[in-house]
């Protein structure tokens, strides 16, 4: 059974969960701001739910890359959205700042 670290809690999932409904079941704020109440309910289309992802997950669907490269978001970079990631080994989770998490400073890592 995988395991999910993010902001000092382990969670304990089922191979191939959502990451977004994994994090929000379990009282981990994914968004910031007020991403908290606009937002797409993971769909994939805004962006906010985006976090970098350490470990064994789903290879990105279209509907990732293709969000990531629209700003302010950069596709190169290493952030996935949670709402289209799916567990598939254990992971550790960080979120950054910004309304799409696009930030630099981290608002939160695995270990808390």
């Amino acid at each position: 059974m995988p395991k999910v670290l993010a902001k000092g809690k382990t969670i304990d999932c089922e191979q191939r969960s959502n990451l977004r409904e994994i994090l929000l079941q379990n009282s981990i704020e994914l968004y910031n701001g007020s991403a908290r109440v606009i937002n797409c309910r993971g769909i994939g289309s805004c962006g906010t739910c985006t976090v970098k992802v350490e470990g064994k997950v789903s290879a990105a669907n279209w509907r990732d890359p293709a969000r990531r490269s629209l700003p302010p978001h950069f596709p190169a970079t290493d952030l996935r959205l949670a709402c289209q990631t799916q567990v598939l080994g254990d992971v550790k989770v960080t979120k950054f700042d910004g309304f799409w998490g696009q930030g630099s400073r981290i608002v939160w890592t695995p270990k808390g």
